[in-house]
């Protein structure tokens, strides 16, 4: 199989990895930071700002290559995998996708991930899986470990992966790959792109329509220059976090991780009637408990009152220089929004929209309100 990743000529840390697109970035005059053990573009001469809102407006492409791909085959793997999430797998027709989460015995999630049933799965024995770059080697060690005997998983570290993003993807995709229009949010399919075969969903972490695309590593830079060519801007992670942070995505290792459960993040939803009946996913006494007896924090969106921006780790505290009483998990500037925004947890009774808060920045308690997410309304291409 061939490796996705090489040692760049251009003089790098050895430690790091890099996507097929590293020479382009490069090229395009992307600025390279470390990122989940990767080079990534953190932005290019454009900027942070304008690459926002090249993505709000337009189509943004962005490198996710970094990203854990992989197939999970065996005899009713949908029923599973459903060992090891709280999701409704086994409720997938061939072509779609489940946002779910991989979760800890403790009811702590290990990370989020994609599953789609492949269009072509007409007997129910394979599912793809997309799963976070700092998380990839653990969450498929551990899937592999708990489904040995019963399911085989491959990783795909021969596929790089692009995102499309913004209002005018689906007009920039019109012209490259037409049949990739004919899928709604959260569907998948083989098309070709740019005469590339290509595994593209409908699907995305900005808020806006636009596509996600598995391609083979070595046309990756081959389909990016015909993207940028019809059209789309490049960009980088700062724009990444400030899109996702405005659509009220959560972000694993920072608004999730071990020690939250899906309640209390505010992903309720990701455990439908059937799981919360079945109770026998790792981690269902936490997860139903939770749901029967309430919580003692909730993740939530945080408008500061000033210009001020609100980042990770500040402190939540009750208005009026009261106790603290939660914390910022993102926070940072958003443009399409024009001030600063943040998500992190607090108590219930602060969790209503218009409940005011005060944000410890230096020292210095700051007014701020509990707000409704998103930010920004979601533009998804639904059916």
């Amino acid at each position: 199989m061939a490796t996705l990743f090489r040692r760049s000529p251009l003089g790098h840390d050895d430690a790091l990895k890099y996507t097929p697109l590293y020479d382009l970035h490069l090229e395009l005059g992307g600025k390279m930071v470390p990122f989940a053990g990767y080079a990534m573009p953190v932005q290019y001469p454009t900027g942070i700002l304008a690459e926002h809102k090249a993505t709000r407006e337009g189509a943004g492409l962005f490198d996710v290559s970094h990203m854990g791909q992989a197939y999970l085959e065996g005899p009713e793997v949908a029923a599973l995998i459903e060992t090891l999430v709280p999701g409704d797998i086994k409720g997938l027709k061939p072509g779609q996708i489940r946002y779910s989460l991989l979760m800890a015995d403790d009811g702590g999630i290990l990370d989020d991930l994609m599953i789609t049933r492949p269009i072509d799965d007409a007997d129910g024995t394979r599912l793809f899986l997309v799963v976070n770059a700092a998380c990839k080697d653990q969450d498929f060690a551990h899937i592999a470990a708990r489904l040995a005997g019963k399911a085989v998983l491959t990783r795909l570290d021969d596929r790089a992966l692009l995102a499309l993003q913004g209002p005018k993807a689906a007009a920039l995709m019109a012209g490259l790959g037409p049949a990739a229009n004919g899928l709604s949010f959260m569907t998948a399919a083989p098309v070709d792109v740019a005469g590339i075969p290509c595994l593209v969903s409908r699907s995305g972490y900005t808020g806006e329509d636009g596509y996600e695309i598995s391609v083979p590593a070595d046309r990756a830079v081959d389909l990016a220059r015909a993207l940028l060519a019809a059209g789309a801007a490049p960009i980088g992670l700062g724009a990444r976090d400030s899109l996702r942070l405005e659509a009220g995505l959560c972000l694993y290792g920072h608004d999730i991780d071990t020690t939250t459960d899906p309640i209390e993040a505010s992903l309720a939803w990701v455990v439908p009637k059937r799981r919360r009946e079945e109770a026998n996913f790792p981690g269902a006494a936490r997860v139903l408990a939770a749901l029967r007896d309430g919580v003692a924090r909730k993740r939530v969106g945080i408008k500061p009152l000033g210009r001020a921006p609100a980042r990770e780790g500040t402190v939540v505290a009750r208005p009026g220089g009261g106790d603290a009483v939660g914390i910022v998990t993102s926070g940072g500037f958003g443009p399409t929004v024009e001030g600063p925004v943040a998500m992190g947890y607090v108590p219930p009774d602060l969790a209503k929209p218009g409940t005011p808060i005060d944000l410890v920045v230096r020292g210095k308690p700051l007014p701020a309100e509990v707000v409704a997410l998103p930010f920004t309304p979601h533009r998804y291409a639904k059916a």
